[in-house]
């Protein structure tokens, strides 16, 4: 018989770190935090807002995916955004918070990266993901940025095979109240790099797996496109190599292919 893990403690709101200018709530749980973040948007709450769940029921992840995690197990979070950027720079901000989360969770797991756009990578096991929506409110569009951690799940308690955890890679307990802060401090801090797109490029091709790989690219209409994953273009679009010629991706689902053994 599979041992029941002890409960998780909840998050202390006294001890999270929240960035200046900032606002927490906690909620014990919630079908979707970003759905919750988006009336709230949609109501006229400003910049800032931070809601998290420690169940989230109703979890919804990129291309319409399903996101699930046991209370008290993982980070699952949104923060209300409203960027001061062109319309155009808009693109960079799912990259920008991918490169985010993997930048506060690198002292911890040395393997880290990010596949494009912004599934965080523990070499090739999700221990990440992310949805970013822009929504219109009565004040200007709203960035609705919503983040979900694995920190606690043990193997059976993951969703999919080629998914982790923080504890799991570190071997060790995992203080989710410290770790919350440590993430929210790195979105805030850097929020700077959308003025500076070159720079966030860079920084963001640094630690991008998916550059230089053979992949495959799931694109609307059911079409699959196979490919060597060359750059990050100046709008965060990922240029693929293919044998049908160069081809720029906005959006769709990217596949790492493993070398034959």
């Amino acid at each position: 018989m599979t041992p029941v893990p002890a409960p998780r403690p909840a998050l202390d709101p006294a001890r999270v770190a929240v960035p200046l200018g900032w606002r927490l709530e906690i909620t014990e749980s919630t079908p979707s935090t970003n759905a919750l973040v988006a009336d709230r948007a949609r109501a006229g709450e400003e910049h800032g807002l931070v809601v998290v769940a420690e169940h989230q029921t109703e979890g919804r992840g990129r291309l319409g995916r399903v996101w699930e995690a046991p209370a008290r197990t993982s980070l699952t979070f949104s923060v209300l955004l409203r960027p001061d950027v062109p319309a155009n720079d808009w693109p960079w901000l799912p990259l920008l918070t991918g490169y985010a989360v993997q930048a506060a969770l690198a002292d911890r797991l040395p393997h880290i990266s990010l596949k494009w756009p912004n599934d965080v990578l523990v070499e090739e096991c999700k221990v990440a993901g992310i949805l970013v929506e822009r929504i219109e409110t009565p004040t200007g569009p709203a960035a609705v940025v919503g983040i979900g951690i694995n920190v606690a799940q043990t193997l059976d308690e993951l969703p999919v095979a080629l998914a982790t955890s923080v504890e799991l890679e570190t071997g060790e307990p995992v203080d989710r109240t410290d770790l919350l802060g440590q993430v929210l401090g790195s979105l805030h801090g850097l929020q700077g790099l959308l003025d500076d797109p070159g720079a966030l490029r860079t920084a963001y091709a640094d630690v991008c797996s998916t550059l230089g790989r053979e992949v495959d690219l799931h694109l609307p209409a059911d079409e699959v496109r196979r490919g060597e994953a060359l750059d990050i273009d100046s709008r965060g679009a990922l240029v693929v190599s293919t044998a049908d010629g160069t081809l720029t991706v906005g959006a769709g689902d990217v596949i790492h292919v493993r070398p034959q053994q």
